[in-house]
Protein backbone atom coordinates (compact mmCIF):
# COMPACT_ATOMS: atom_id res chain seq x y z
CA UNK A 1 0.00 0.00 0.00
CA UNK A 2 1.11 3.56 -0.71
CA UNK A 3 0.92 6.05 2.17
CA UNK A 4 1.31 9.79 1.82
CA UNK A 5 2.77 11.03 5.10
CA UNK A 6 2.32 14.60 6.31
CA UNK A 7 3.20 16.42 9.51
CA UNK A 8 3.77 19.88 11.01
CA UNK A 9 6.61 21.67 9.20
CA UNK A 10 7.31 18.52 7.19
CA UNK A 11 7.24 18.15 3.40
CA UNK A 12 4.84 15.34 2.42
CA UNK A 13 6.56 12.09 1.48
CA UNK A 14 5.32 8.85 -0.09
CA UNK A 15 6.14 5.49 1.47
CA UNK A 16 5.19 1.95 0.45
CA UNK A 17 4.39 -0.89 2.85
CA UNK A 18 3.78 -4.55 2.12
CA UNK A 19 1.49 -5.14 5.15
CA UNK A 20 -0.85 -3.35 7.53
CA UNK A 21 0.83 -0.81 9.82
CA UNK A 22 -0.16 0.94 13.01
CA UNK A 23 -0.03 4.73 12.71
CA UNK A 24 2.45 4.68 15.61
CA UNK A 25 4.78 2.41 13.61
CA UNK A 26 4.70 4.81 10.68
CA UNK A 27 5.31 7.71 13.07
CA UNK A 28 8.47 6.03 14.37
CA UNK A 29 9.92 6.15 10.83
CA UNK A 30 9.49 9.93 10.53
CA UNK A 31 9.47 11.11 14.16
CA UNK A 32 12.77 12.97 13.77
CA UNK A 33 11.10 15.26 11.20
CA UNK A 34 8.49 16.47 13.70
CA UNK A 35 9.10 19.70 15.67
CA UNK A 36 6.95 18.62 18.62
CA UNK A 37 5.64 15.38 20.19
CA UNK A 38 2.86 13.70 18.20
CA UNK A 39 -0.25 12.41 19.99
CA UNK A 40 -2.68 11.65 17.16
CA UNK A 41 -3.22 11.83 13.42
CA UNK A 42 -5.69 12.25 10.60
CA UNK A 43 -6.20 9.40 8.17
CA UNK A 44 -7.85 10.77 5.04
CA UNK A 45 -9.38 13.69 6.99
CA UNK A 46 -10.63 11.61 9.93
CA UNK A 47 -9.08 11.93 13.39
CA UNK A 48 -7.49 8.68 14.50
CA UNK A 49 -5.47 7.43 17.45
CA UNK A 50 -1.88 6.32 16.96
CA UNK A 51 -2.93 2.69 17.37
CA UNK A 52 -5.18 2.97 14.32
CA UNK A 53 -4.52 0.17 11.83
CA UNK A 54 -3.61 1.57 8.40
CA UNK A 55 -4.53 -1.05 5.81
CA UNK A 56 -4.98 0.72 2.46
CA UNK A 57 -3.66 3.54 0.30
CA UNK A 58 -4.30 6.79 2.14
CA UNK A 59 -2.88 10.00 3.56
CA UNK A 60 -1.68 9.98 7.18
CA UNK A 61 -1.16 13.41 8.75
CA UNK A 62 0.50 13.45 12.17
CA UNK A 63 -0.66 16.09 14.65
CA UNK A 64 0.67 17.72 17.82
CA UNK A 65 -1.24 19.68 20.47
CA UNK A 66 -1.36 22.81 18.31
CA UNK A 67 -4.42 21.08 16.83
CA UNK A 68 -7.19 21.57 19.41
CA UNK A 69 -8.63 18.07 19.04
CA UNK A 70 -5.22 16.57 19.83
CA UNK A 71 -4.78 18.95 22.77
CA UNK A 72 -7.95 17.42 24.22
CA UNK A 73 -6.54 13.93 23.56
CA UNK A 74 -3.51 14.81 25.68
CA UNK A 75 -5.69 16.28 28.44
CA UNK A 76 -8.02 13.28 28.58
CA UNK A 77 -5.08 10.88 28.65
CA UNK A 78 -3.57 12.83 31.56
CA UNK A 79 -6.91 12.61 33.39
CA UNK A 80 -6.83 8.81 33.11
CA UNK A 81 -3.23 8.80 34.42
CA UNK A 82 -4.25 11.08 37.30
CA UNK A 83 -7.26 8.93 38.24
CA UNK A 84 -5.09 5.81 38.24
CA UNK A 85 -2.48 7.48 40.49
CA UNK A 86 -5.15 8.80 42.88
CA UNK A 87 -6.69 5.36 43.26
CA UNK A 88 -3.28 3.74 43.76
CA UNK A 89 -2.17 6.25 46.41
CA UNK A 90 -5.53 6.70 48.15
CA UNK A 91 -8.20 4.13 47.33
CA UNK A 92 -10.76 3.23 44.68
CA UNK A 93 -13.59 4.96 46.54
CA UNK A 94 -12.15 8.41 45.75
CA UNK A 95 -14.30 10.16 43.15
CA UNK A 96 -12.42 12.43 40.74
CA UNK A 97 -14.39 15.36 39.29
CA UNK A 98 -12.91 17.27 36.35
CA UNK A 99 -14.61 20.63 36.69
CA UNK A 100 -13.29 23.19 34.23
CA UNK A 101 -10.29 24.78 32.56
CA UNK A 102 -8.43 27.19 34.83
CA UNK A 103 -4.93 28.77 34.93
CA UNK A 104 -3.77 26.86 31.83
CA UNK A 105 -4.85 23.55 33.34
CA UNK A 106 -7.81 21.52 34.59
CA UNK A 107 -9.35 22.26 37.99
CA UNK A 108 -10.17 18.94 39.64
CA UNK A 109 -11.92 18.20 42.93
CA UNK A 110 -12.00 14.96 44.90
CA UNK A 111 -14.54 13.72 47.43
CA UNK A 112 -11.72 13.33 49.97
CA UNK A 113 -9.26 15.95 51.20
CA UNK A 114 -5.83 15.96 49.59
CA UNK A 115 -2.94 17.50 51.51
CA UNK A 116 0.47 18.46 50.10
CA UNK A 117 2.05 15.17 51.17
CA UNK A 118 -0.64 13.10 49.42
CA UNK A 119 -0.38 15.27 46.32
CA UNK A 120 3.38 14.66 46.17
CA UNK A 121 2.74 10.90 46.37
CA UNK A 122 0.16 11.15 43.54
CA UNK A 123 2.63 13.06 41.37
CA UNK A 124 5.35 10.52 42.18
CA UNK A 125 3.02 7.68 41.19
CA UNK A 126 2.15 9.45 37.91
CA UNK A 127 5.86 9.80 37.12
CA UNK A 128 6.42 6.11 37.88
CA UNK A 129 3.61 5.11 35.53
CA UNK A 130 5.04 7.36 32.80
CA UNK A 131 8.50 5.85 33.27
CA UNK A 132 7.10 2.32 32.89
CA UNK A 133 5.39 3.28 29.61
CA UNK A 134 2.34 1.13 30.37
CA UNK A 135 -0.06 0.49 27.46
CA UNK A 136 -3.44 2.22 27.51
CA UNK A 137 -5.76 -0.42 26.09
CA UNK A 138 -8.88 0.48 24.14
CA UNK A 139 -11.85 -1.86 23.78
CA UNK A 140 -15.12 -1.39 21.96
CA UNK A 141 -18.19 -2.64 23.76
CA UNK A 142 -21.96 -2.42 23.65
CA UNK A 143 -23.94 0.14 25.59
CA UNK A 144 -25.34 -2.60 27.85
CA UNK A 145 -21.86 -3.92 28.68
CA UNK A 146 -20.58 -0.38 29.27
CA UNK A 147 -23.40 0.20 31.76
CA UNK A 148 -22.38 -2.98 33.60
CA UNK A 149 -18.77 -1.80 33.76
CA UNK A 150 -19.79 1.66 34.99
CA UNK A 151 -21.97 0.12 37.72
CA UNK A 152 -19.15 -2.21 38.79
CA UNK A 153 -16.80 0.76 39.16
CA UNK A 154 -19.52 2.86 40.88
CA UNK A 155 -19.48 5.49 38.11
CA UNK A 156 -22.99 6.74 38.74
CA UNK A 157 -23.10 9.64 36.28
CA UNK A 158 -21.65 7.52 33.47
CA UNK A 159 -24.42 4.98 34.14
CA UNK A 160 -27.12 7.63 34.04
CA UNK A 161 -25.71 9.05 30.81
CA UNK A 162 -25.56 5.71 29.01
CA UNK A 163 -29.06 4.79 30.21
CA UNK A 164 -30.38 8.11 28.84
CA UNK A 165 -29.06 7.40 25.30
CA UNK A 166 -30.72 4.20 24.02
CA UNK A 167 -29.44 4.72 20.45
CA UNK A 168 -25.74 4.65 21.47
CA UNK A 169 -24.46 1.38 20.01
CA UNK A 170 -20.71 1.57 20.51
CA UNK A 171 -18.77 2.68 23.60
CA UNK A 172 -15.00 2.89 24.00
CA UNK A 173 -13.53 1.55 27.24
CA UNK A 174 -9.96 2.45 28.22
CA UNK A 175 -7.86 0.42 30.64
CA UNK A 176 -4.66 1.41 32.40
CA UNK A 177 -3.75 -1.75 34.32
CA UNK A 178 -6.69 -2.19 36.74
CA UNK A 179 -8.14 1.28 36.09
CA UNK A 180 -11.09 1.11 33.70
CA UNK A 181 -12.75 4.30 32.48
CA UNK A 182 -15.04 5.37 29.66
CA UNK A 183 -13.82 8.18 27.42
CA UNK A 184 -15.59 9.47 24.36
CA UNK A 185 -12.52 10.26 22.27
CA UNK A 186 -9.31 8.35 21.64
CA UNK A 187 -6.34 8.52 24.04
CA UNK A 188 -2.58 8.15 23.56
CA UNK A 189 -1.22 4.58 23.19
CA UNK A 190 0.71 4.43 26.48
CA UNK A 191 1.71 6.37 29.58
CA UNK A 192 5.16 7.16 28.16
CA UNK A 193 3.57 9.87 26.02
CA UNK A 194 2.46 11.80 29.15
CA UNK A 195 5.71 13.13 30.55
CA UNK A 196 4.73 16.81 30.48
CA UNK A 197 2.46 17.78 33.38
CA UNK A 198 2.35 19.62 36.71
CA UNK A 199 0.22 19.07 39.81
CA UNK A 200 -0.60 21.99 42.07
CA UNK A 201 -2.73 22.20 45.21
CA UNK A 202 -5.28 24.96 44.58
CA UNK A 203 -8.22 26.20 46.68
CA UNK A 204 -10.35 23.17 47.52
CA UNK A 205 -8.94 21.01 44.75
CA UNK A 206 -6.05 20.29 42.41
CA UNK A 207 -4.79 21.91 39.23
CA UNK A 208 -3.56 19.41 36.63
CA UNK A 209 -1.46 21.55 34.29
CA UNK A 210 0.13 20.77 30.92
CA UNK A 211 1.67 22.51 27.89
CA UNK A 212 -0.38 25.11 26.09
CA UNK A 213 -0.96 25.02 22.34
CA UNK A 214 1.27 28.06 21.92
CA UNK A 215 4.34 26.12 23.18
CA UNK A 216 3.94 22.32 23.17
CA UNK A 217 7.20 21.67 25.07
CA UNK A 218 6.72 23.96 28.07
CA UNK A 219 4.24 24.08 30.94
CA UNK A 220 3.26 27.77 31.13
CA UNK A 221 3.90 29.87 34.21
CA UNK A 222 1.13 29.66 36.78
CA UNK A 223 -1.20 32.65 36.74
CA UNK A 224 -3.89 33.34 39.32
CA UNK A 225 -7.35 33.79 37.78
CA UNK A 226 -9.52 34.84 40.74
CA UNK A 227 -12.30 36.27 38.56
CA UNK A 228 -12.68 33.03 36.56
CA UNK A 229 -12.48 30.88 39.71
CA UNK A 230 -15.32 32.92 41.19
CA UNK A 231 -17.21 32.63 37.90
CA UNK A 232 -16.97 28.85 37.92
CA UNK A 233 -18.29 28.81 41.48
CA UNK A 234 -21.32 30.72 40.22
CA UNK A 235 -21.64 28.26 37.31
CA UNK A 236 -21.81 25.36 39.75
CA UNK A 237 -24.46 27.18 41.78
CA UNK A 238 -26.58 27.68 38.65
CA UNK A 239 -26.27 23.97 37.87
CA UNK A 240 -27.45 23.09 41.36
CA UNK A 241 -30.35 25.56 41.30
CA UNK A 242 -31.64 24.09 38.04
CA UNK A 243 -30.72 20.47 38.91
CA UNK A 244 -28.74 20.35 35.65
CA UNK A 245 -25.13 19.35 36.24
CA UNK A 246 -24.73 16.56 33.69
CA UNK A 247 -25.97 15.77 30.19
CA UNK A 248 -28.21 13.06 31.65
CA UNK A 249 -29.97 15.71 33.80
CA UNK A 250 -30.76 17.77 30.70
CA UNK A 251 -31.91 14.72 28.72
CA UNK A 252 -34.19 13.70 31.60
CA UNK A 253 -35.84 17.14 31.66
CA UNK A 254 -36.44 16.99 27.90
CA UNK A 255 -38.06 13.55 28.15
CA UNK A 256 -40.13 14.04 31.31
CA UNK A 257 -41.38 17.60 31.58
CA UNK A 258 -39.93 19.56 28.69
CA UNK A 259 -37.71 22.58 29.04
CA UNK A 260 -40.14 25.45 29.62
CA UNK A 261 -39.30 25.85 33.30
CA UNK A 262 -35.55 25.54 32.59
CA UNK A 263 -35.81 28.18 29.84
CA UNK A 264 -37.58 30.58 32.20
CA UNK A 265 -35.28 29.92 35.13
CA UNK A 266 -32.19 30.47 32.97
CA UNK A 267 -33.53 33.82 31.81
CA UNK A 268 -34.31 34.77 35.41
CA UNK A 269 -30.72 33.93 36.43
CA UNK A 270 -29.36 36.04 33.58
CA UNK A 271 -31.70 38.94 34.31
CA UNK A 272 -30.85 38.95 38.01
CA UNK A 273 -27.13 38.93 37.28
CA UNK A 274 -27.46 41.73 34.70
CA UNK A 275 -29.53 43.75 37.18
CA UNK A 276 -26.84 43.26 39.85
CA UNK A 277 -24.14 44.45 37.42
CA UNK A 278 -26.25 47.52 36.54
CA UNK A 279 -26.50 48.32 40.26
CA UNK A 280 -22.70 48.07 40.58
CA UNK A 281 -22.22 50.44 37.65
CA UNK A 282 -24.65 52.94 39.21
CA UNK A 283 -22.73 52.87 42.50
CA UNK A 284 -19.37 53.21 40.73
CA UNK A 285 -20.46 56.43 38.99
CA UNK A 286 -18.30 55.45 36.01
CA UNK A 287 -19.27 56.66 32.55
CA UNK A 288 -17.71 54.01 30.30
CA UNK A 289 -18.69 50.33 30.40
CA UNK A 290 -16.26 48.11 28.49
CA UNK A 291 -17.54 44.65 27.54
CA UNK A 292 -15.01 42.11 26.29
CA UNK A 293 -15.36 38.46 25.46
CA UNK A 294 -14.27 35.87 22.92
CA UNK A 295 -16.11 35.08 19.70
CA UNK A 296 -19.77 34.09 20.06
CA UNK A 297 -19.97 34.87 23.76
CA UNK A 298 -23.12 36.96 23.27
CA UNK A 299 -21.59 40.41 23.76
CA UNK A 300 -24.18 42.26 21.64
CA UNK A 301 -27.24 40.78 23.37
CA UNK A 302 -25.68 41.30 26.77
CA UNK A 303 -24.78 44.93 26.02
CA UNK A 304 -28.36 45.69 24.99
CA UNK A 305 -29.87 43.95 28.01
CA UNK A 306 -27.46 45.78 30.31
CA UNK A 307 -28.43 49.05 28.64
CA UNK A 308 -32.08 48.42 29.51
CA UNK A 309 -31.23 47.63 33.15
CA UNK A 310 -29.15 50.81 33.39
CA UNK A 311 -32.15 52.79 32.10
CA UNK A 312 -34.25 51.16 34.83
CA UNK A 313 -31.66 52.63 37.22
CA UNK A 314 -32.25 56.08 35.71
CA UNK A 315 -29.15 56.15 33.50
CA UNK A 316 -29.37 56.89 29.78
CA UNK A 317 -26.97 54.89 27.59
CA UNK A 318 -25.32 54.84 24.20
CA UNK A 319 -24.10 51.47 22.86
CA UNK A 320 -21.08 51.27 20.57
CA UNK A 321 -19.43 48.27 18.94
CA UNK A 322 -15.74 48.28 18.09
CA UNK A 323 -16.58 46.34 14.91
CA UNK A 324 -17.86 49.62 13.47
CA UNK A 325 -14.33 50.99 13.81
CA UNK A 326 -12.63 48.40 11.61
CA UNK A 327 -10.14 49.96 9.24
CA UNK A 328 -11.30 49.76 5.63
CA UNK A 329 -10.70 46.30 4.26
CA UNK A 330 -7.84 47.34 1.99
CA UNK A 331 -5.99 48.53 5.13
CA UNK A 332 -6.53 45.35 7.18
CA UNK A 333 -3.20 44.08 8.58
CA UNK A 334 -1.81 40.76 7.40
CA UNK A 335 -0.73 37.87 9.60
CA UNK A 336 2.47 35.84 9.28
CA UNK A 337 0.88 33.84 6.45
CA UNK A 338 0.06 36.96 4.48
CA UNK A 339 -3.69 36.61 5.18
CA UNK A 340 -5.96 39.39 6.47
CA UNK A 341 -5.94 39.39 10.28
CA UNK A 342 -9.33 40.62 11.48
CA UNK A 343 -8.54 39.54 15.08
CA UNK A 344 -5.63 41.98 15.44
CA UNK A 345 -6.03 45.24 17.35
CA UNK A 346 -4.45 46.89 14.29
CA UNK A 347 -7.62 45.95 12.38
CA UNK A 348 -9.35 48.67 14.44
CA UNK A 349 -9.06 52.38 13.68
CA UNK A 350 -7.83 53.16 17.20
CA UNK A 351 -7.06 56.81 16.56
CA UNK A 352 -10.61 57.54 15.34
CA UNK A 353 -12.15 55.44 18.12
CA UNK A 354 -10.30 57.26 20.93
CA UNK A 355 -11.02 60.64 19.34
CA UNK A 356 -14.75 59.88 19.14
CA UNK A 357 -14.91 58.62 22.75
CA UNK A 358 -13.15 61.72 24.08
CA UNK A 359 -15.42 64.02 22.08
CA UNK A 360 -18.52 62.22 23.37
CA UNK A 361 -17.32 62.45 26.98
CA UNK A 362 -16.72 66.17 26.46
CA UNK A 363 -20.33 66.59 25.32
CA UNK A 364 -19.43 67.36 21.71
CA UNK A 365 -21.26 66.13 18.63
CA UNK A 366 -19.75 63.09 16.89
CA UNK A 367 -20.39 61.47 13.49
CA UNK A 368 -20.31 57.82 14.54
CA UNK A 369 -19.47 55.33 11.77
CA UNK A 370 -21.01 51.99 11.03
CA UNK A 371 -19.04 49.36 9.16
CA UNK A 372 -20.58 48.08 5.93
CA UNK A 373 -19.30 44.50 5.76
CA UNK A 374 -20.47 44.10 2.16
CA UNK A 375 -18.41 47.08 0.98
CA UNK A 376 -15.64 46.55 3.52
CA UNK A 377 -15.56 50.18 4.64
CA UNK A 378 -16.83 52.61 7.29
CA UNK A 379 -19.91 54.66 6.42
CA UNK A 380 -20.52 58.10 7.93
CA UNK A 381 -23.39 60.55 8.13
CA UNK A 382 -26.12 58.32 9.57
CA UNK A 383 -25.37 58.41 13.33
CA UNK A 384 -24.53 61.99 14.33
CA UNK A 385 -24.99 62.23 18.10
CA UNK A 386 -23.77 63.58 21.42
CA UNK A 387 -24.32 62.61 25.05
CA UNK A 388 -24.87 64.48 28.31
CA UNK A 389 -22.70 64.20 31.40
CA UNK A 390 -24.88 61.54 33.07
CA UNK A 391 -25.11 59.29 30.04
CA UNK A 392 -23.25 55.96 30.04
CA UNK A 393 -21.20 54.76 27.09
CA UNK A 394 -21.44 50.98 26.61
CA UNK A 395 -18.64 49.68 24.38
CA UNK A 396 -18.47 46.02 23.35
CA UNK A 397 -15.82 44.23 21.34
CA UNK A 398 -13.07 41.64 21.53
CA UNK A 399 -10.45 44.32 22.33
CA UNK A 400 -12.53 46.31 24.81
CA UNK A 401 -10.28 45.51 27.80
CA UNK A 402 -7.03 46.18 25.95
CA UNK A 403 -5.70 49.46 27.37
CA UNK A 404 -4.40 50.53 23.96
CA UNK A 405 -7.99 50.86 22.75
CA UNK A 406 -8.81 53.51 25.37
CA UNK A 407 -5.38 55.01 26.01
CA UNK A 408 -5.59 58.59 27.30
CA UNK A 409 -9.03 58.04 28.82
CA UNK A 410 -9.13 58.18 32.62
CA UNK A 411 -9.17 54.63 34.08
CA UNK A 412 -11.45 55.92 36.86
CA UNK A 413 -14.15 56.31 34.22
CA UNK A 414 -13.99 52.66 33.08
CA UNK A 415 -16.12 49.77 34.35
CA UNK A 416 -14.84 46.53 32.83
CA UNK A 417 -16.88 43.37 32.14
CA UNK A 418 -15.66 40.04 30.81
CA UNK A 419 -18.23 37.72 29.25
CA UNK A 420 -18.06 34.07 28.18
CA UNK A 421 -20.40 31.04 28.13
CA UNK A 422 -19.26 28.68 30.92
CA UNK A 423 -21.49 25.62 31.00
CA UNK A 424 -22.19 23.78 34.27
CA UNK A 425 -22.92 20.65 32.26
CA UNK A 426 -20.38 17.84 31.97
CA UNK A 427 -20.76 14.57 30.11
CA UNK A 428 -19.86 12.71 33.31
CA UNK A 429 -17.44 13.09 36.24
CA UNK A 430 -14.26 13.19 34.15
CA UNK A 431 -15.46 14.07 30.64
CA UNK A 432 -16.08 17.81 30.45
CA UNK A 433 -17.35 19.96 27.58
CA UNK A 434 -14.85 22.69 26.62
CA UNK A 435 -16.21 26.23 26.51
CA UNK A 436 -14.57 26.67 23.10
CA UNK A 437 -16.81 23.93 21.65
CA UNK A 438 -19.87 25.75 22.95
CA UNK A 439 -18.78 28.95 21.23
CA UNK A 440 -17.85 27.26 17.95
CA UNK A 441 -21.28 25.60 17.86
CA UNK A 442 -22.96 28.97 18.41
CA UNK A 443 -20.83 30.60 15.73
CA UNK A 444 -21.45 27.98 13.05
CA UNK A 445 -25.23 28.15 13.56
CA UNK A 446 -25.29 31.96 13.53
CA UNK A 447 -22.91 32.37 10.58
CA UNK A 448 -24.84 29.88 8.43
CA UNK A 449 -28.23 31.48 9.15
CA UNK A 450 -27.37 35.18 9.16
CA UNK A 451 -23.93 35.79 7.64
CA UNK A 452 -24.05 33.64 4.53
CA UNK A 453 -21.12 31.54 5.69
CA UNK A 454 -20.93 27.77 5.48
CA UNK A 455 -20.06 25.52 8.42
CA UNK A 456 -16.93 24.56 6.47
CA UNK A 457 -15.83 28.20 6.51
CA UNK A 458 -16.51 28.53 10.24
CA UNK A 459 -14.50 25.39 11.03
CA UNK A 460 -11.65 26.41 8.73
CA UNK A 461 -11.38 29.87 10.32
CA UNK A 462 -11.75 28.71 13.92
CA UNK A 463 -8.02 28.02 14.61
CA UNK A 464 -7.20 31.59 13.53
CA UNK A 465 -10.03 32.94 15.71
CA UNK A 466 -8.73 30.94 18.68
CA UNK A 467 -5.16 32.14 18.13
CA UNK A 468 -6.44 35.72 18.09
CA UNK A 469 -8.32 35.15 21.36
CA UNK A 470 -5.22 33.79 23.07
CA UNK A 471 -3.29 36.87 22.01
CA UNK A 472 -5.87 39.65 22.19
CA UNK A 473 -8.58 38.64 24.69
CA UNK A 474 -7.68 36.08 27.34
CA UNK A 475 -4.61 37.96 28.67
CA UNK A 476 -6.91 40.85 29.68
CA UNK A 477 -9.69 38.87 31.38
CA UNK A 478 -8.24 39.39 34.87
CA UNK A 479 -8.55 43.16 34.47
CA UNK A 480 -12.35 42.95 34.53
CA UNK A 481 -14.37 44.24 37.48
CA UNK A 482 -17.06 41.59 36.99
CA UNK A 483 -17.69 38.44 34.96
CA UNK A 484 -20.93 37.56 33.20
CA UNK A 485 -21.66 33.96 32.28
CA UNK A 486 -23.64 34.02 29.02
CA UNK A 487 -24.24 30.28 28.87
CA UNK A 488 -27.78 28.97 28.54
CA UNK A 489 -27.81 25.64 30.35
CA UNK A 490 -30.10 24.07 27.76
CA UNK A 491 -28.30 25.42 24.67
CA UNK A 492 -26.62 22.23 23.42
CA UNK A 493 -30.06 20.60 23.12
CA UNK A 494 -31.33 23.63 21.18
CA UNK A 495 -28.28 24.16 18.95
CA UNK A 496 -28.12 20.47 18.03
CA UNK A 497 -31.25 20.77 15.88
CA UNK A 498 -29.58 23.48 13.77
CA UNK A 499 -25.99 22.23 13.74
CA UNK A 500 -26.29 18.47 13.26
CA UNK A 501 -27.58 18.44 9.66
CA UNK A 502 -24.98 21.05 8.65
CA UNK A 503 -22.15 19.02 10.16
CA UNK A 504 -23.43 15.83 8.53
CA UNK A 505 -23.22 17.50 5.12
CA UNK A 506 -19.41 17.73 5.32
CA UNK A 507 -17.89 14.85 3.36
CA UNK A 508 -14.88 12.64 4.09
CA UNK A 509 -12.82 14.17 1.28
CA UNK A 510 -13.19 17.68 2.73
CA UNK A 511 -10.54 19.14 5.04
CA UNK A 512 -13.10 20.08 7.71
CA UNK A 513 -14.53 16.55 8.00
CA UNK A 514 -12.46 15.58 11.07
CA UNK A 515 -13.58 18.54 13.14
CA UNK A 516 -17.20 18.11 12.01
CA UNK A 517 -17.13 14.49 13.17
CA UNK A 518 -15.62 15.50 16.52
CA UNK A 519 -18.46 17.95 17.10
CA UNK A 520 -21.04 15.36 16.08
CA UNK A 521 -19.43 12.90 18.47
CA UNK A 522 -20.18 15.01 21.53
CA UNK A 523 -23.60 16.18 20.24
CA UNK A 524 -24.76 12.55 20.14
CA UNK A 525 -25.09 12.60 23.94
CA UNK A 526 -27.77 15.31 23.86
CA UNK A 527 -31.44 14.84 23.15
CA UNK A 528 -32.85 17.48 20.80
CA UNK A 529 -35.04 20.29 22.14
CA UNK A 530 -37.33 20.55 19.13
CA UNK A 531 -39.62 23.30 20.41
CA UNK A 532 -37.66 26.49 20.93
CA UNK A 533 -40.61 28.82 20.31
CA UNK A 534 -41.01 29.39 24.04
CA UNK A 535 -37.48 30.80 24.39
CA UNK A 536 -38.01 34.51 25.07
CA UNK A 537 -37.04 36.90 22.28
CA UNK A 538 -34.41 38.76 24.31
CA UNK A 539 -32.56 35.58 25.29
CA UNK A 540 -28.85 35.53 24.52
CA UNK A 541 -29.26 32.25 22.63
CA UNK A 542 -31.60 34.09 20.22
CA UNK A 543 -28.53 35.95 18.92
CA UNK A 544 -27.45 32.65 17.38
CA UNK A 545 -30.65 30.79 16.46
CA UNK A 546 -32.67 33.84 15.39
CA UNK A 547 -35.74 35.66 16.66
CA UNK A 548 -33.85 38.18 18.80
CA UNK A 549 -35.31 41.64 19.37
CA UNK A 550 -31.86 42.82 20.51
CA UNK A 551 -29.70 41.90 17.53
CA UNK A 552 -30.44 42.85 13.92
Amino acid sequence: MKIKIKGPAMKPIMMEFSCDMKAEEILNLVKDKMPYPIYGCKVDNAYRGLLHNVHRDCTVEFLDIRTSAIWYVYQNSLVLLFIKAVHDVMDKSVLVNVNNSLSKGLFITLNKNVNQKTLRLIKQKMNELVEKNIPIIKQHTSRAKAIEIAKHHKQQETCRLLESIPYLNNVEIYSLEDEVEIFYNFLVPSTGYLNLFELRHYKNGVLLRFPHQSNPLVIPEFEEQPLLYKAFSEVNKWGQLTSTNYVSDLNKQILTKGLKELYLMQEALHEKRISDIADEILKSKKRIVLICGPSSSGKTSFANRLSIQLKVNGLNTLCLGTDDYFVNRDQTPLDEKGEKDYESLKAVDIKLFISDIKRLLDGREVDLPYFDFNKGEKVFGTKITKIDKRQILIIEGIHALNEQLTVGIDDNEKFKIYISPFSPISIDHHNRIPTTDCRMLRRMVRDYQFRNRSVKQTIAEWPKVRAGEEKNIFPYSNQADVFFNSNCIYEFAVLKKYAEPLLNDIKLDEEEYAEAQRMLSFLRFFDVANDDKIIVNNSIIREFIGGSILVQ
